[in-house]
């Protein structure tokens, strides 16, 4: 219950991730065409978009405001490691490959460093796998939800744990640490929540209308 109590703190992870499963069609992944801001609007300061632009090394193409607070500096275009320090990348980019090559799903527990003016900082970061246009895992969706004071910027995180599982069944990727996700009910509710359902049925409207007139 602890535990629970502890991830329940970070609400807007739990709305990226249950969106995301929405956006899902059986096994299928979602697309990037498909995200829709406004169904993730209570969680927008935290999301962000990653761009794969070599293996295990992806940037921000789009970055909530929170991002930025906690480097003290616009984000996008950044290569996502620049958060963590030097000794944490080589781990978390191959995180970040299994998450898009396998495909899978991770969530990282990281605290951030200690100094002057920078408090403990903990936080959570979610990485979800995307198909671009071309139908090609090369974009992520995810989101990075802190709890404390952000103190002096920038802040920079260890990782504590990874918890990474395969798609479609969500199985423990071999070699890396996994601990069991929760499938309870959220605190107040006597029922799992429902995914998120698309507003729409089908496949997305075209762009374009064609008027024929016989006369």
């Amino acid at each position: 219950m602890t535990g629970f109590i502890a991830e329940n703190r970070f609400r807007s992870l739990i709305e990226v991730e249950a969106y995301w499963e929405g956006l899902r069609v059986g096994c299928d992944l979602p697309r990037r065409a498909d995200i829709d801001p406004r169904g993730i609007e209570n969680a927008l300061e935290y999301a962000f978009v990653l761009e794969r632009i070599a293996p295990g090394l992806a940037r921000l193409r789009i970055a909530g405001m929170h991002l930025n607070d906690l480097m003290g500096m616009e984000v996008r275009g950044m290569p996502i490691s620049a958060m963590l320090p030097p000794c944490e990348r080589a781990g978390f980019s191959r995180t970040l490959e299994a998450v898009m090559s396998t495909p899978a799903v991770a969530r990282l527990t990281l605290s951030a460093e200690t100094g002057i003016g920078k408090p403990p900082l903990e936080g959570r970061m979610l990485l979800l796998p995307l198909l671009s246009d071309m139908g090609e895992i090369t974009r992520v969706l995810g989101c990075f939800e802190t709890v404390g004071q952000l103190g002096r910027a920038p802040r920079r995180f260890n990782v504590a744990q990874t918890d990474l599982r395969s798609l479609p069944d969500l199985e423990p990727v071999e070699g890396m640490k996994a601990s069991p996700v929760s499938r309870q009910p959220e605190a107040g509710f006597a029922e799992a929540p429902r995914r998120f359902e698309r507003p729409r049925s089908g496949e997305r409207p075209g762009y374009l209308r064609l008027v024929k007139n016989d006369d």
